[in-house]
């Protein structure tokens, strides 16, 4: 059955019904099957869902026998993100807002009626006003007005711990979560079949790429990539059994705690920063008050901006991240008033208050180190392989392979999806590259016109 489900991803066949379907009538899934009966969709769908650890352990099986056999190596790895639509409906969001709102005024009725600001308070309260009640229901039986008293506060209780459950399910890192699938996170996608921006059930999923092959998967529930990076490399670590010595990441994945993480674990860093392309444009040159666009003189430790001002380094704080110490540093104007330039340069409101800088040291450090790492000729060339290998591998399993929507639901039922998905795209690699004569490449070529 994981024969004919990885050669259903391959040929485009995702779904349990299609997989039942091919092996009735199509002679290549039969050959496959070896004589036995046909499965029907429901025993595909129990498979996937059971085994879905052992399917893991297959696709990261094939990713080690793949590097035995010199297709891939751990001298760096290409790391990208894309958003895929969830098999959730996609007008079943929960939000934040709305949720933290609603609670407060649960909150604030309670209080007003009862003095309690706790949850169990509440429950304790109703526990023992309700052993005197007589409860009558049904039509022609009228409540007493103390029943009615009883079940308004058990309603108010009822919607607390309801909204209580729907911020643990969104926990501290998500602002939203589908009802139909709670894993998902509603995010803006580029496939907009309604142009208007709408937001949808999705993942966040993460791939890494060596040697053009899949190497490792992972699925979020960020809308960002800047968190996944580092749980997502040590995923890779614990499965491989090794690090990669390098990671080369576009700029959706700087953070200070991802070059933090990189340098305490001895890989090497081609992230791009995330101001890298803003800093070429004649607008961002323009902007006076930015950091960048201030001389620094490394002897007074004191920026100077456009005016000629001095802003001297005003206070200084450290503090310890990842085992590394990390300073952070403040520095103030002397005089702002009179500036003819204060509008562009300082944002405050108060026209009293002067123009402040709040730098990072550690961060603009690690920041400035890999900037020159991506902008040497191996670094460039790192950056041409990335788009072409990483992006190249989105692109082939949305375009060719047509995967753009997950058919199940849960994290764990997406992650098998992708698993096989994976395992089904680095077969098909492994193959297109024995045709072509390019076993054993790593880098990609590039062309000298």
């Amino acid at each position: 059955m994981f024969k004919v489900m990885v050669y259903g991803y391959q040929c485009n066949i995702y779904s349990s019904r299609g997989w039942e379907e091919a092996c009735q009538y199509r002679v290549d899934f039969m050959w496959l099957l070896e004589g036995e009966n046909v499965p029907d969709h429901a025993t595909f769908a129990r498979f996937r869902k059971r085994f879905a650890v052992e399917i893991e352990d297959l696709f990261y099986q094939y990713v080690r026998l793949l590097e035995e056999q010199g297709e891939t190596d751990h001298d760096t790895v290409f790391i990208d993100g894309t958003k895929l639509e969830s098999a959730a409906g996609r007008y079943t969001f929960v939000w934040r807002k709305a949720v933290e709102k609603q609670l407060t005024k649960v909150k604030e009725k309670v209080c007003a009626a009862l003095s309690l600001d706790t949850l169990a308070a509440l429950q304790e309260y109703l526990t023992q006003t309700g052993e005197g009640i007589v409860f009558v229901h049904g039509t022609g039986r009228r409540k007493s007005a103390e029943q009615k008293e009883w079940e308004a506060l058990d309603e108010l209780r009822r919607r607390w711990e309801e909204y209580e459950e729907k911020l643990v399910i969104m926990g501290d890192r998500r602002n939203s979560y589908s009802k139909t699938d709670t894993d998902a996170t509603f995010m803006r996608m580029k496939e907009d079949h309604m142009r208007n921006g709408q937001l949808k059930p999705a993942y966040n999923v993460q791939i890494a790429v060596n040697s053009e092959y899949i190497t490792g998967v992972d699925v979020f529930s960020d809308r960002t990539d800047f968190g996944t990076l580092v749980p997502f490399l040590k995923t890779l670590q614990r499965q491989h059994g090794r690090k990669y010595d390098s990671v080369t990441a576009d700029a959706g994945y700087e953070r200070l705690g991802n070059y933090l993480f990189l340098e305490s674990n001895g890989q090497l860093s081609f992230i791009k920063p995330a101001n890298y392309e803003q800093q070429k444009s004649a607008k961002y040159k323009k902007q006076l008050g930015r950091m960048e666009n201030m001389a620094y003189d490394a002897d007074e430790d004191c920026y100077t901006c456009a005016n000629g001002r001095k802003l001297p380094l005003r206070k200084e704080c450290t503090e310890l991240q990842n085992g590394r110490e990390v300073t952070t540093a403040w520095y103030r104007c002397e005089d702002c008033k009179g500036c003819a330039l204060r509008e562009k340069c300082c944002q405050a409101k108060d026209a009293e208050q002067p123009k402040e800088l709040r730098v990072n040291k550690t961060l603009q450090e690690l920041r400035k180190a890999s900037q020159e790492n991506i902008s040497t000729e191996h670094g460039i060339y790192l950056r041409l392989c990335r788009s072409i290998q990483v992006e190249g591998a989105f692109g082939l399993l949305k375009t060719d392979f047509g995967f753009r929507r997950f058919l199940t639901r849960g994290k764990a039922n997406v992650r098998t999806e992708l698993f096989l998905l994976a395992l089904a795209f680095d077969l098909k690699k492994l193959w297109m590259k024995r045709e072509n004569g390019r076993l054993k490449t790593h880098l990609s070529q590039l062309s000298s016109a």
